[in-house]
């Protein structure tokens, strides 16, 4: 069921001038404003001291996905440069394509794809000492086979040589070799995304375990982030957008683990956020008996907003998925999500939400409105004032929600 009530894109815009993107990371990662939204009051802050926003026994829920160098560029014999954007795996076993040898086939863009009408492609260089041809073939419609002449030498491995960091279209310039660390959480740790869960780059390993000290708990979900993250909405009513589709996955201990809580829930992302109201979504839908086992786990766009799916309690919603996961003896469940959060919906497990500033006019956006409950004018408006640094590399906004949820 789509939202009754109409949704005006235009009306989540606002000016946002280049000069206050951030085409750099800053030097040290921890050194980020923070803007700290609760009880509709802002306060000035840096991440740093983001423990003493937090409650003793907050559980953090963070995105442990892991960028890959998914830019590959390519010269014709003709010198016509062609660049393949890896989008995501023709089969969707990431892990298993990672590790798979000889050959590998994605989902992908095609950058002067005019100048490419058949043939392969080729590109040479060493790899482990090796010297490794990678070769680029269509074998469908936007499907690639890439394959290489070192069998020994897995997918993984392949790319992170081949591959550029894919920086968002909103930073004008090449990657670096810098980008190949900081466009990454200090966390990541399964190789999927397209591009970074931004709010975790904020995080070292010393401010994580100055939390973990203070009794912070931490648990790990995974989304894939695709490049449909940075798709503008082409249509002005909402109702009308086709939300892009993302690969998660949550682990049986984190479902327990949320099960139990007796603290706050904070999202560090919407990725996050994502991955953890639409495994409720997922327990809603076994429960109501929609949800079809031999057809993976997906979460629709506007399930939230089905009549039927309402009035079933979060801790129903996961034992439901804890019991699953015995039955079928797995310890994580994973399927896809395109799950679309927008003003109105009601948030069933997060609490708080860590999160860079978003483009105007885009889905993100509408997430925020939606869980500070249509104040992010307010939050935005003193955020540019401000000089805040926004988008992927900029500042972050540490946001409280609902009490209730």
């Amino acid at each position: 069921m789509i939202p009754s009530e109409a949704i005006q894109i235009s009306d989540y815009n606002y000016p946002l001038p280049d000069e206050r993107i951030a085409w750099q990371p800053l030097a040290q990662r921890e050194q980020s404003k923070m803007l700290v939204y609760r009880n509709g009051e802002i306060e000035d802050a840096q991440f740093l001291s983001i423990g003493k926003y937090l409650p003793p026994n907050t559980l953090i829920v963070r995105n442990n996905t892991k960028v890959i160098k998914a830019r590959l560029i390519f010269h014709k014999t003709t010198g016509a440069r062609i660049e393949i954007f890896c989008l995501e795996p023709a089969h969707p076993d990431f892990a298993e394509t990672f590790r798979s040898k000889g050959s590998s086939d994605w989902k992908c863009l095609i950058g002067n794809s005019k100048r490419w009408k058949e043939g392969e492609l080729t590109s040479t260089q060493l790899v482990d000492n090796a010297e490794v041809t990678l070769t680029a073939t269509k074998t469908a419609d936007n499907t690639i086979r890439f394959t290489w002449n070192q069998p020994t030498l897995d997918w993984e491995t392949v790319i992170g040589a081949f591959g550029k960091t894919p920086l968002p279209p909103y930073i004008h310039r090449e990657s670096t070799d810098a980008d190949t660390t900081r466009y990454q959480t200090v966390f990541a740790e399964h190789s999927g995304s397209v591009a970074a869960p931004t709010a975790g780059l904020h995080f070292t390993p010393e401010i994580i375990a100055q939390l973990q000290a203070a009794g912070i708990r931490f648990e790990d979900v995974m989304l894939h982030t695709g490049a449909g993250t940075f798709l503008p909405v082409k249509t002005d009513n909402i109702r009308e957008h086709e939300m892009h589709r993302e690969f998660i996955s949550i682990s049986r201990s984190t479902l327990e683990a949320i099960l139990h809580n007796k603290g706050p829930i904070l999202c560090v992302g919407t990725t996050s956020l994502r991955t953890i109201e639409s495994a409720y979504w997922a327990g809603v839908k076994m429960i109501r008996k929609s949800f079809q086992a031999e057809s993976g786990l997906l979460v629709d766009q506007w399930d939230p907003y089905n009549a039927d799916y309402q009035n079933i309690s979060v801790e129903n919603s996961i034992t439901a998925l804890i019991e699953y996961l015995d039955n079928i003896r797995l310890e994580s469940l994973s399927g896809f999500t395109r799950l679309m959060v927008i003003p109105g919906y009601d948030f069933k497990m997060t609490n708080i939400l860590l999160t860079n500033f978003h483009q105007p006019a885009s889905t993100l956006l509408l997430l925020i409105s939606a869980f500070v409950e249509g104040n992010w004018k307010q939050i935005y408006n003193h955020a540019l004032a401000s000089d805040y640094r926004f988008l992927s590399y900029g500042d972050c906004c540490l946001v409280e929600g609902r009490s209730d949820v």
